[in-house]
């Protein structure tokens, strides 16, 4: 029987077996993980920087467009990197005994309206694509 390496392997291409594509996304390691963040740009943005879709983060403001919170807009509080979720502001669910807790939300459930600029790594990247 066939058996698949364990170990991440940053050589692997691509594959159209659903294993294989989850296998590489759960064994990612963090600093590649950040890329899975990623999402689209609203129109404006997507003018003004000529970019599609950027990794999303903390402060960053934020459309939910699937799931139960949908049209929903809300500046990012925190972003799990290792679970590839995101946690918007005002987005909670009442628990049974009244407490409220955020609710995570896949990166690509969301639409950037407006972007953190207060990094200045992040500044530098849209500026390059910008011309």
């Amino acid at each position: 029987m066939f058996k698949m390496k364990k170990e991440f392997s940053k050589s692997w291409n691509t594959s159209k077996q659903p294993r294989k594509q989850r296998k590489f996304r759960i064994n990612a390691p963090l600093h590649l993980r950040h890329s899975f963040l990623s999402a689209h740009l609203d129109k404006e943005l997507r003018k003004k920087y000529n970019k599609r879709s950027m990794p999303v983060r903390k402060g960053d403001k934020v459309k939910i467009v699937r799931g139960s919170f949908k049209g929903k807009i809300g500046k990012v509080e925190s972003v799990d990197v290792k679970a590839s979720r995101v946690f918007v502001e005002k987005v909670e669910m009442l628990k049974k005994d009244g407490s409220k807790s955020a609710v995570p939300i896949a990166a690509s459930n969301v639409i950037l309206l407006e972007l953190s600029l207060d990094d200045r790594e992040r500044k530098k990247i849209l500026e390059r694509v910008k011309k």
